[in-house]
């Protein structure tokens, strides 16, 4: 048997001012939960158990008290769906977490968890989507019921056109308050009951991206290129590199030590998904990994490429934001070759994996494909690859409209 009731706490009567509390029972043990307000003995109505009418925030302080009572009989309700035995201090602590953990502070123990896992690129992603929330706020805190369904498309409006972000990127802020949520449900932080995702609310689906890649033309231009400035034929040197090991991604490529390649082939593993592999060195890579050579020397133990510099390699949360702040350097010099070059598409470094994707189109097994790529599913594959698989297509329309 469990009761809640609002009452005045006057254990120590020669204080002028009262706390009002929650006194919580169940199973004859007891015990109390404050709401925060304080008020003369002359404003309480015991009887009825609210604030007179002669407060002058009465009205304020009622719709507390039943706000409170709500909160209360609502967890009370799902700790004894959960467990029957659930005691009455469980209930309160329950009640004691649920107040003091905002968005933000569950928001906190997400980041630290992606440390503790050693997901440093997801964590420098998802630490800045935070505070771009935090600037649209405009608080340091933030209760999980402010999150709505009004929220949420506010906030959306805020980053289309207040950030001038993508709706691809759009979705990826919105997947990780939706992330942070989840964590809230299940540690009973928040009851799904006010959750603002889902059929009906917010639901989140990623716009088909545009992926395009550098023809076959264009990858010469750039092979060519020995007229660029230094720092933008380095750029251009990594880019051809990627290329010329199936889009090998930036983290990976400026990470990769002498002692990776062996007997004509390159060993790695990815530090997406932990894959490990071993690709053919090709013979345009080997004029790249020449040139370095002479540029640096080789030292079994040292990178091929210069970027990172010299740091601890077991400092993996320093290596991801020097690869960040590196990639950016990198696609900034890529765009300035490409200008010089007359090459008018969008070039970046990940620019590289797509440029495999559009010359192997519809060339290549996309079991062989998954290979080269490193995906740990085919799905994935052929996904990503029918973006560039273009020959069927191209024919059909061709048998329709060519007559």
């Amino acid at each position: 048997m469990s009761s809640i009731k609002v009452l005045l706490w006057k254990k120590n009567k020669n204080k002028l001012l009262h706390p009002l509390a929650i006194r919580i029972t169940k199973d004859r043990r007891t015990s109390y939960f404050s709401i925060g307000q304080y008020i003369e003995e002359k404003y309480w109505d015991s009887h009825n158990r609210k604030v007179k009418k002669s407060h002058p925030n009465a009205d304020k302080i009622n719709q507390l008290i039943l706000v409170k009572l709500a909160e209360i009989n609502g967890c009370m309700l799902d700790s004894e769906a959960l467990n029957s035995h659930a005691s009455v201090a469980t209930i309160k602590r329950k009640l004691t977490v649920a107040n003091t953990m905002d968005f933000f502070s569950v928001a906190d123990e997400y980041l630290q968890s992606l440390i503790d896992r050693e997901k440093y690129n997801q964590y420098i992603s998802q630490k800045g989507r935070i505070k771009k929330l935090q600037l649209f706020v405009g608080n340091s805190k933030l209760n999980f019921k402010e999150i709505t369904v009004p929220f949420l498309k506010k906030y959306e409006t805020f980053l289309l056109h207040g950030q001038k972000k993508s709706p691809r990127t759009v979705v990826n802020h919105l997947i990780v308050i939706r992330t942070i949520y989840n964590r809230a449900i299940a540690d009973e932080i928040v009851s799904r009951d006010f959750y603002p995702f889902g059929k009906g609310k917010i639901q989140l689906k990623f716009p088909q991206s545009e992926k395009i890649g550098l023809s076959i033309e264009e990858v010469k231009k750039l092979e060519a290129a020995d007229f660029l400035a230094p720092a933008q034929k380095h750029a251009v040197n990594l880019w051809l590199f990627s290329f010329y090991f199936a889009g090998i991604r930036i983290g990976d490529l400026l990470l990769l030590k002498w002692s990776d390649f062996k007997d004509g082939r390159l060993y790695y593993r990815m530090s997406k998904n932990k894959k490990y592999d071993s690709l053919k060195i090709p013979e345009k890579a080997y004029a790249i990994l020449e040139y370095y050579k002479n540029e640096m020397g080789v030292n079994k133990r040292a990178l091929v490429f210069p970027d990172i510099g010299e740091v601890n390699l077991n400092d993996k949360k320093h290596i991801a934001v020097r690869v960040k702040t590196i990639t950016r350097n990198l696609n900034r010099r890529l765009k300035l070759a490409a200008e010089t070059l007359k090459i008018n598409k969008n070039i970046s470094m990940h620019i590289a994996r797509h440029t495999f994707g559009n010359i192997s189109g519809d060339k290549i097994p996309i079991q062989m494909l998954q290979k080269l790529y490193r995906h740990s599913s085919v799905t994935t594959t052929i996904n990503y690859q029918a973006n560039f698989m273009k020959k069927e297509a191209d024919m059909a329309l061709d048998k329709v409209v060519n007559f």
